[in-house]
């Protein structure tokens, strides 16, 4: 098991990479580039600038989250075929400085997303929380209003801006794609771009819906294990993996974590994982708690204990921690609680190997 923790970049992350290095047991960094607009290659200049960016603090860069996918092929336009050929060839790029893993997710428009940033705990920390109910209360036309509106001020996360910007447009073209043909077209993507990352040996490694139900009338495919296994079956490599995210996936009660482990990191199938905790407040809410079992509604050692006994030697990171301390920034992804996580995890790992 391989401990690493997310960054930003330098730009846009107000927490150093000296900082990170100062964690204990966290020696790599999972990185991206966030300027390079969706759907194009990937310069080598850029790529190569980051990798020595992160080499130079000490640390390694071997896990990238993420290569974003256009919109046109999750729907399946006549254009996904540039888009894929542009993929192939960031694949190709990051394959000869030597990643080893892609993280992606197959959302159709939203990445992950929740109905409050700054929901404040008893203890005074801030988190983040999602209500099923508001989501779900905004109609899709509503949606389009809201973002339209020049007084609204919409933001919530997860949303790309540039994607956003032709959101209605967006919308019409999704018209038509349900849960099978967004499928369908995942499976083409995958065939196109699996036996590239054979020959560089770089895995990749979908991430699962978040949260793991359709959102605003759009189809989601990667919400259980069902989806897990109809993704892995549909193009049957060891390159064709899964980033398994215990958060995304317990945000589902009937979901159950440490069976969809065992299953899916016991064949080998699991190069990452983001391993983080939820406490459910009630059907259909819940908000992120600290990373321990004790804290969240997820029995994390059960679930540590199994990616263990699994045999599981890919990367881990912790992840959506709270803001505690004071400290102010990206919501879901400060120092403070990252790190006790990162110590917690590596601790639970040790006792687990040891026998404890």
């Amino acid at each position: 098991m391989r401990m690493s923790f997310r960054w930003f970049g330098a730009q846009d992350d107000p927490i150093p990479l000296q900082h990170i290095r100062q964690i204990p047991g966290v020696r790599d960094v999972v990185g991206a580039l966030y300027d390079v607009p969706v759907g194009e290659a990937w310069p080598e200049d850029k790529i190569g600038a980051l990798k020595k960016q992160v080499e130079d603090a000490g640390l390694a860069l071997e896990v990238i989250e993420s290569v974003n996918i256009h919109d046109d092929i999750k729907i399946g336009l006549p254009s996904r075929d540039r888009y894929i050929d542009n993929y192939r060839e960031t694949i190709r790029r990051l394959g000869a400085v030597g990643i080893s893993v892609i993280c992606y997710n197959f959302m159709p428009v939203f990445d992950w997303l929740r109905t409050e940033l700054w929901y404040e705990l008893p203890d005074g920390s801030k988190t983040m929380q999602y209500d099923r109910s508001v989501s779900e209360a905004i109609t899709p036309e509503g949606l389009l209003a809201q973002y339209e509106s020049e007084t609204s001020g919409l933001v919530l996360p997860g949303w790309e801006p540039e994607r956003l910007a032709d959101l209605r447009t967006l919308f019409t073209k999704y018209d038509g794609v349900d849960a099978t043909v967004l499928r369908e077209n995942l499976k083409y993507f995958l065939e196109a771009i699996i036996p590239v990352c054979e020959e560089v040996g770089i895995s990749m490694a979908i991430h699962p819906d978040d949260p793991p139900h359709p959102l605003f009338g759009l189809p989601r495919v990667v919400s259980n294990r069902d989806d897990l296994r109809w993704i892995l079956d549909a193009v049957d490599s060891p390159n064709n993996g899964l980033t398994l995210c215990t958060g995304s996936l317990g945000a589902n009660p009937d979901n159950s974590v440490v069976d969809i482990v065992r299953e899916f990191a016991g064949e080998g199938r699991v190069p990452f994982a983001h391993i983080r905790n939820i406490r459910w407040q009630d059907e259909g809410r819940f908000y992120e708690s600290a990373h321990l079992s004790s804290e969240g509604s997820l029995d994390l050692y059960d679930i540590v204990k199994t990616f263990h006994d699994a045999g599981f030697d890919g990367f881990i990171r912790p992840d959506h921690g709270r803001m505690i301390w004071g400290e102010t920034g990206r919501p879901g992804y400060g120092l403070y609680d990252r790190a006790l996580g990162a110590s917690y995890l590596q601790g639970l790992w040790e006792a687990v190997s040891k026998g404890r």
